[in-house]
């Protein structure tokens, strides 16, 4: 162990107290103080026992006593190399026999002898000791003593240089000097040469492309000769002296040694000097980070609709301080604004067992039971962790960084915080995980598509056999028996960074250190999530929502004026589903209950098939180019309902669409359904899908043919309720007399005195 430096206080020491450099001016040892004086002038008295006990009182490394080890860390017991140890612990044994004369050091732990009665403290003097210790040393072969101490002599001189060492630094003071001697340091390294280097290191850093060794080195050689050698030319006049510039592979040493191997590429070294704001997050509880992230899934699946093999997309919510994944969702199109508001409502949201799922699955945390938090659910709850998020990292995507995540953002009480730009550690977490799911378990599984293009297999389309129901319900089912349970490694917590831990064990830990939140969001919380729209007033067909009207018997109540203030003063909002465009929803003024408002060009008869925002924007893009200016939405339903392929006979659908077309009407088919899953009235039906292959179809009709049968008997509907409401061009007449149309032509009868009201006008007749 090594002992503590003594304080130097004799005149001309430095001391530092209280990280100011004072210089001992004199001492009065029989007072028992110093006079110290500062650089500036100022002098202090000081006593010994005041500076001896002073908490920030160390030498100053600028005296010649420490001048040696400035700028150096003390040496330690680790800093000796193996192979030397051995020589510093004979060392060490002789001291100790020389000083109490036990080789140990401790009179309670004797070697066969000891003491000798020439190291016999109760005998013998300190110096009569040191030399005998001498004598004995002297009479080794100058081979076995360089074997045995590391120096082929060693007298009472060397004892007691070592003897000073040792009191001053511990065992550590035995070793030779030249052992530890100081690393670094370039003697051929002047201060012209450092100051072109620092200056071509910036040069080739913030504003050029990346270079080579050998031009860098050149940039050095033309700086020191166009800065130092001219200027000195200049102002003496005569031939300057020049200035001696490193070898290449001392120049390309010491830039190793001071800036490192220089891997990185140009974009992310210039990052790395971008200012920092607000430091560096300790996350120290569940639900303080969670972050949020989209990838592809590197798996191809077959869309439930017509069993094609598709990309999908995976987003996943994953808590910083657990590592638990807390929600994810496939998506067969990117992820848009409303998938993450949802994604971030499942994070609050306990998930709900399964019928495939067994007991070992259920909630399994300590200090909250089961039966309470599926009290409150209302339903049965799985093992997984769910709590309202305080901060969600994301990245600088567009679906972050919109006015509907703003609101979503208000309505949670969280924030979101995009990370940094070019600061990849801000989102290693997620990464990671992504990686580690990759690797345990899209690996295993047909249709996986590899890393990049170059380690894709020949036909992983045609190896795809999960539909997108069934991914989902597998990812969902290795989370909660899987990953919760998996060991964590590496992202322990910093309390027990060498203990075993899971995301699940980390989430009980927490109940015991800071609590638990019961708190469930309420089925309201789905249409909060939806986008806004602010509408001005009421009109007699309803409201208009980004090109479609909306109505009910709700908007048209007497007296129906909204007391908005603020920046919306008077206005109605209105939240909209983007998955599925029939309806709006509305929450009742006054008694705070939501209400469907069903599109006015929905048919009374029936049920349209879902469409999106997507298929809105390509109608009204049809309608706007055929310059149709419909006087109702009811006008639009046909030019929609071709659109979603009900001209098509219903047996010849999928034939007569290209895979494109087909992966369109599966994707919103796809978000329709997960817009039903999300929406309170409708649960989501948990049980298991059904396998849809390559070779066919399961025995229930397929999506596409529900589809289509659903579009043409809308159409139907819409057409027969038309005709049902044209009102007749023309009442059928009583029969003319004979001669009437002659007498209508002739122009030289004279007109009777009665206005002819009992017999009606000629009427040309409407051609059809």
């Amino acid at each position: 162990m090594m002992g503590a430096a003594a304080l130097d206080l004799s005149p001309g020491a430095g001391v530092v107290l209280d990280e100011v450099e004072w210089l001992v001016e004199r001492q009065e040892p029989h007072l028992g103080r110093v006079h110290l004086v500062r650089a500036d002038g100022e002098r202090q008295r000081a006593s010994f026992r005041f500076l001896a006990n002073h908490p920030r009182c160390r030498p100053s490394s600028r005296t010649a006593a420490e001048g040696a080890n400035r700028g150096r860390q003390p040496a330690s017991w680790s800093d000796v190399k193996p192979e030397k140890r051995p020589l510093i612990e004979q060392r060490f044994a002789h001291l100790m026999e020389v000083n109490c004369g036990f080789r140990s050091g401790d009179p309670f732990r004797l070697e066969p002898g000891e003491p000798h009665p020439e190291y016999d403290p109760d005998r013998t003097t300190l110096t009569e000791r040191r030399a005998a210790k001498a004598a004995e040393l002297s009479a080794l072969r100058p081979e076995e003593a360089k074997l045995l101490l590391g120096v082929a002599h060693v007298g009472v001189r060397t004892l007691e240089r070592w003897e000073r060492r040792r009191r001053k630094y511990g065992i550590v003071g035995c070793a030779d000097h030249r052992w530890l001697r100081a690393s670094g340091g370039h003697p051929s390294i002047s201060e012209e040469v450092r100051e072109a280097i620092f200056a071509v290191r910036a040069e080739t850093q913030h504003h050029r492309s990346r270079v080579s060794a050998r031009t860098r080195e050149i940039m050095i050689r033309r700086y020191v000769r166009e800065t130092f050698e001219n200027e000195n030319e200049n102002e003496d006049g005569d031939e300057s002296e020049k200035i001696e510039v490193p070898s290449y592979h001392t120049l390309l040493r010491v830039w190793k040694e001071w800036f490192g191997p220089g891997g990185a590429r140009q974009k992310y070294e210039r990052s790395a000097e971008l200012p920092t704001k607000n430091g560096h997050v300790l996350v120290t509880r569940p639900g303080q980070v969670v972050a949020l992230d989209t990838t592809i899934l590197p798996v191809m699946v077959r869309e439930n609709v017509f069993g094609d093999p598709v990309t999908v997309h995976l987003t996943l919510a994953l808590d910083v301080y657990t590592h638990s994944i807390c929600a994810f969702r496939l998506t067969l199109v990117s992820d848009s604004s409303v998938d993450v508001a949802m994604v971030l409502r499942d994070v609050m949201l306990p998930l709900p067992m399964r019928e495939e799922w067994g007991e070992d699955m259920e909630w399994p945390y300590p200090g909250l039971p089961a039966a309470m938090v599926s009290e409150f659910a209302g339903y049965e709850v799985a093992g997984l962790p769910f709590f309202t998020p305080e901060t969600v990292t994301s990245d600088h995507g567009s679906v972050y960084r919109n006015h509907h995540l703003v609101d979503v953002q208000e309505a949670i009480g969280c924030r979101i915080l995009p990370a940094r730009v070019l600061r990849p550690q801000d989102k290693s977490a997620v990464e990671r995980v992504f990686g580690s799911i990759r690797s345990l378990v899209f690996e295993k599984l047909a249709g996986y598509t590899g890393v990049d293009v170059s380690d894709r297999g020949a036909d992983p389309e045609g190896d795809a056999v999960l539909t997108l129901a069934e991914m989902e319900h597998f990812i969902a089912t290795w989370v909660v028996k899987v990953w919760q349970n998996r060991r964590l490694g590496e992202f322990a917590p910093s309390w027990d960074s060498g203990g075993d831990h899971s995301p699940n064990t980390l989430f009980a830990a927490s109940f015991a250190q800071e609590g638990f939140d019961l708190d469930i969001p309420s089925p309201e919380t789905y249409y909060r999530f939806l986008p806004q729209h602010h509408v001005k007033r009421i009109h007699r067909r309803g409201v208009k929502v980004k090109g479609l009207w909306y109505d009910a018997a709700l908007l048209h109540q007497p007296d129906m004026n909204s007391a908005r203030g603020g920046r919306y003063k008077q206005h109605w909002v209105i939240h909209r589903e983007p998955r599925d465009r029939r309806v709006v929803y509305f929450q009742d003024p006054d008694s705070h209950e939501w209400h469907e408002l069903r599109w006015t060009g929905l048919p009374p008869e029936g049920e349209m098939p879902a469409f999106g925002d997507a298929r809105v924007e390509e109608l009204l893009t049809r309608v706007r180019e055929a310059g149709l200016k419909p006087r109702s939405d009811s006008e639009l339903v046909p030019k929609l309902l071709e659109m979603l392929g009900a001209v098509d006979p219903v047996a010849k659908w999928p034939s007569q669409l290209t895979k494109s077309q087909r992966t369109q009407h599966a994707r919103e088919i796809a978000q329709a359904q997960a817009a039903a899953a999300d929406r309170p009235q409708q649960p989501p039906k948990l049980n298991k899908p059904q396998l849809l292959t390559a070779v066919g179809a399961p025995d229930t009709e397929p999506s596409w043919r529900e589809r289509a049968r659903e579009a043409t008997e809308s159409l139907d509907a819409h057409r027969r309720r038309r005709r049902e409401t044209a009102k007749p061009a023309q009442q059928p007449s009583a029969p003319t007399p004979l001669g009437s149309s002659r007498r209508g032509r002739n122009l030289f009868v004279i007109a009777d005195d009665d206005d002819g009201s009992d017999e009606p006008d000629p009427q040309p007749t409407e051609r059809t």
